[in-house]
């Protein structure tokens, strides 16, 4: 089997709304599909877009690819014009790449309604357009737009577009499910039913799924096991409305389950990485949650699951993390059992399994704190200062004493907000009274604390409060409602970590992580004496 993992992000891809790549953007997303080792890019629509043009031309000195070849889209020739003097068709020529992809209207209802020209017409049109490129020397795949929708009204017809593309020389013909609404079996059952109409091979035929259903990977799949070989997907599943068959999930789907080589040595283990760097071109947050690449895919949190994963990871992963570039994480919550926490500890490097009175006070501990709000599973610093506080010999002391601390809002005339803060604390000995402003209440006690500390730990001058969030936990009513902070804190090297703070009162909850997020940051730093 020689399969055609065919990447349109830059074309398809880039219709999802909130989506805008600049050339610098495609260029850099190209390289990264080549490192995943997709077989084709298809780069955008030279002519109909000048930016897409634009990439063209510089991918020509500016793009180096290994495994990949270049792909320009467009349109077949318009009704009732000469192939070569159609400017749409120069400009894929002109865009000089080894390959092109025409879509054609394979749905006879749309040739007659939304291109206003005949059956016969559109089959011309098909048929000199792929005769035309292949006479230029270039590859030609063809995309049936509602290929799906097509065959069920009239299967004669949408046949007849396959045939005739295929005949005049086309590489493969891609029955396009465009508004996405086929289930896996339906794909199936058009496969078989067109292949058998033209006494062809499956071979002959690609696939593209829209995600409307959300069957658009499963039906991909369906369509391989169907015998297809070529498949179009998008990074991220990324597409118009809700998407497109995600080329990771398909991929990973392929290659791990079903044994298939749809990529070369050494790329799947590539596909996080290749994940996360196309959602940060796109300015888009992962998803946390995706198949495979996100930073869920292999996280547990129920406590059997981990008692299992303590005997063999692979009990509750379906495949080796590592396979893809992931790692498996355990989550430590409310449903943590011993197994969940002695798991985590040793994630962090400490060794729980030795000290079973410990890791049964540990346990406790987080039950308690969970059931009174606090959330672990995303505070590993926090956790871990938890743990320590119950190792022998590794608790972490806390770099100051509070003596205490006042929050000053000042709504001012010109109405300009400001916020002080003073803090009262014993450093190493010495009482440090310290004040200062900041644009909110949590800001100016971090800006505080940090003047009352610095001269004691000059390395807090290259910590940062990254990010800061605010829950509002069920049960309680409005503004007396009991709050949980999430703290983020970078470091030096771009290190960061997490901790959390509980309390009825915004401005305490957020103390408690501010302080566990300095206590860690200097515990890794240096000795702290109080």
């Amino acid at each position: 089997m020689a399969f055609q993992v065919f990447d349109t992000t830059l074309r398809d891809g880039a219709q999802r709304e909130g989506i805008s790549y600049s050339v610098v953007d495609k260029l850099a997303v190209a390289r990264l599909l080549d490192e995943f080792g997709v077989g084709f890019i298809e780069g955008g629509w030279p002519g109909a877009m000048p930016k897409d043009t634009e990439f063209f031309r510089r991918a020509r000195t500016d793009l180096t690819l290994r495994h990949a070849i270049l792909v320009a889209f467009g349109a077949t020739r318009k009704a009732g014009r000469a192939v070569a003097e159609d400017p749409q068709v120069r400009a894929l020529l002109d865009a000089e790449t080894p390959a092109v992809c025409l879509v054609a209207k394979s749905d006879l209802r749309h040739v007659e309604r939304a291109l206003r020209t005949s059956a016969a017409e559109n089959l011309a049109m098909v048929r000199d357009s792929v005769a035309h490129f292949v006479a230029e020397g270039r590859r030609v795949f063809l995309d049936c737009e509602h290929f799906f929708d097509g065959f069920r009204h009239d299967p004669a017809y949408t046949a007849s577009v396959v045939e005739t593309a295929l005949a005049a020389g086309a590489e493969r013909v891609v029955m396009c499910d465009t508004n996405g609404g086929m289930l896996p079996s339906q794909i199936t059952a058009a496969i078989g039913a067109l292949t058998d109409r033209l006494g062809i091979s499956p071979d002959r035929l690609g696939i593209h799924c829209q995600n409307d259903t959300g069957c658009a990977v499963a039906n991909t799949v369906a369509a391989v096991e169907a015998g297809v070989e070529h498949f179009q997907c998008t990074a991220n599943g990324y597409g118009e409305r809700p998407g497109n068959a995600d080329l990771f999930t398909v991929v990973g789907n392929l290659q791990l389950k079903l044994g298939l080589p749809v990529l070369p040595d050494g790329c799947l283990e590539q596909m996080v990485r290749v994940s996360h760097a196309i959602t940060e071109i796109a300015n888009i947050a992962p998803d946390t949650h995706q198949a495979y690449v996100g930073a869920a895919a292999f996280a547990h949190k129920a406590g059997l699951h981990a008692s299992a994963i303590k005997v063999d990871p692979l009990l509750y992963n379906h495949v080796e993390p590592a396979l893809v570039g992931n790692g498996m994480r355990i989550l430590v919550t409310e449903m943590a059992g011993r197994a969940s926490i002695e798991l985590k500890s040793r994630e962090l490097g400490l060794d729980l399994a030795g000290h079973p009175e410990a890791l049964s006070r540990v346990s406790k501990r987080v039950k308690e704190l969970e059931a009174g709000g606090w959330s672990f599973e995303a505070a590993d610093a926090s956790f871990e200062l938890l743990v320590r506080s119950e190792l022998p010999g590794e608790d972490v002391p806390r770099p100051f004493s509070l003596e205490s601390y006042r929050v000053l809002v000042e709504h001012r005339e010109d109405g300009s907000v400001v916020s002080e803060a003073t803090v009262k604390i014993r450093v190493r000995g010495e009482r440090v009274i310290a004040t200062a402003e900041g644009n909110g209440p949590v800001n100016a006690l971090d800006e505080a604390l940090r003047v009352g500390l610095t001269k004691h730990y000059p390395e807090l001058l290259t910590f940062g409060l990254a990010d800061y969030k605010v829950r509002i936990l069920e049960g309680s009513q409005g503004t007396g409602a009991v709050t949980r902070v999430l703290v983020e804190t970078v470091g030096d090297r771009g290190r960061d970590w997490t901790t959390v703070g509980v309390h009825n009162n915004v401005v305490e909850a957020s103390w408690h992580a501010l302080v566990d997020a300095l206590t860690y940051g200097v515990s890794r730093t240096a000795p702290a004496e109080v």
